[in-house]
């Protein structure tokens, strides 16, 4: 009766494929309405003018253009200043 003792179980052996996050669109590049501009989580990247916003924070564009990148500041809710980028469609 050979049989293998405390052989324990493996945890956390999974392993989940990348969201494909990131810049797709880059400043100077021509858009087209519903494009999708930044693929990302939480608000690294506002939107601006000529895009939208979705539940995921994915940034799309609102109409045809082309896509610039600026730098502002924004306002937390602490009261900091923070330089965020903006993305608009113009």
């Amino acid at each position: 009766m050979s049989h293998v003792k405390a052989g324990g179980t493996a945890k956390n052996v999974h392993d989940s494929p990348g969201q494909r996050l990131g810049v797709k669109l880059f400043g100077g590049q021509k858009v087209k309405v519903g494009q999708v501009i930044v693929r990302q989580t939480g608000m690294s990247k506002r939107g601006g003018v000529g895009t939208k916003v979705s539940r995921n924070y994915t940034i799309h564009a609102a109409r045809d253009g082309v896509v610039h990148f600026t730098t502002r500041k924004v306002r937390l809710f602490s009261g900091k200043s923070v330089a965020r980028t903006e993305v608009t469609v113009e």
